[in-house]
């Protein structure tokens, strides 16, 4: 009689300040998570605006969608940029927490993967001098930065994709729109349904009824 086989799984350590997926955050600004996603650039119209697929664009560029959204609130700020460069996402982070101050929003620790442009020296700077703590992901881990994969999914779906577009520019004039009917009217399913300017409210009154 033949015994089977019983592989062992090494289970990977997890480090203490890596933050569960399952995790939420219950104070708005605790842990903001970033990220950029890589779009192709729109040179001029394609099959999808003239229903001809050999005026498809090739080899035209890339331009890079910074996001960061709040752990607690989902509450998120996008900038299309021209690359991801370390000056670069500091000079976003530095306008993102500028947009979260404007909620009330005192942004302490962000969550980023390993990207160059986080790793960078200029990054780091900007952390200090904002008095933000960066934490990192670390590949092959059961911790991750899903949030902000997810919010770039959504993102992506409803308004890199959403719509039919001439050219970037007319993409990029899109965005804010998105973005406001996002952070003010679209149910968030974590969220109970409700997006995340209502339940920024409700986080601050319920701080308000605590204090």
């Amino acid at each position: 009689m033949r015994v089977p086989v019983t592989r062992l799984v090494r289970v990977p350590r997890l480090r203490p300040d890596e933050p569960a997926n399952s995790y939420e955050r219950p104070r708005p600004g605790e842990l903001v998570h970033v990220d950029v996603k890589k779009l192709g650039k729109i040179g001029r119209p394609g099959h999808r605006v003239n229903n001809d697929r050999t005026t498809r664009t090739r080899g035209i560029g890339w331009e890079y969608v910074h996001v960061a959204v709040d752990d607690a609130t989902r509450l998120a700020y996008v900038e299309v940029l021209e690359d991801e460069k370390g000056t670069t996402a500091a000079g976003f982070l530095r306008r993102a927490v500028a947009f979260f101050r404007r909620y009330g929003i005192r942004v302490e620790r962000i969550l980023s993967d390993n990207g160059s442009c986080y790793r960078a020296i200029a990054h780091a700077l900007a952390c200090k001098r904002l008095g933000i703590r960066h934490l990192r992901t670390r590949p092959y881990r059961p911790r991750t930065n899903g949030k902000a994969e997810r919010f770039i999914r959504t993102l992506v779906d409803g308004w890199a994709y959403g719509a039919v577009y001439r050219t970037s520019a007319e993409r990029t004039a899109a965005l804010t729109g998105w973005l406001d009917w996002y952070n003010r009217l679209r149910p968030h399913r974590s969220l109970g349904r409700k997006p995340p300017l209502t339940r920024l409210a409700e986080t601050n009154n319920l701080v308000g009824t605590n204090s």
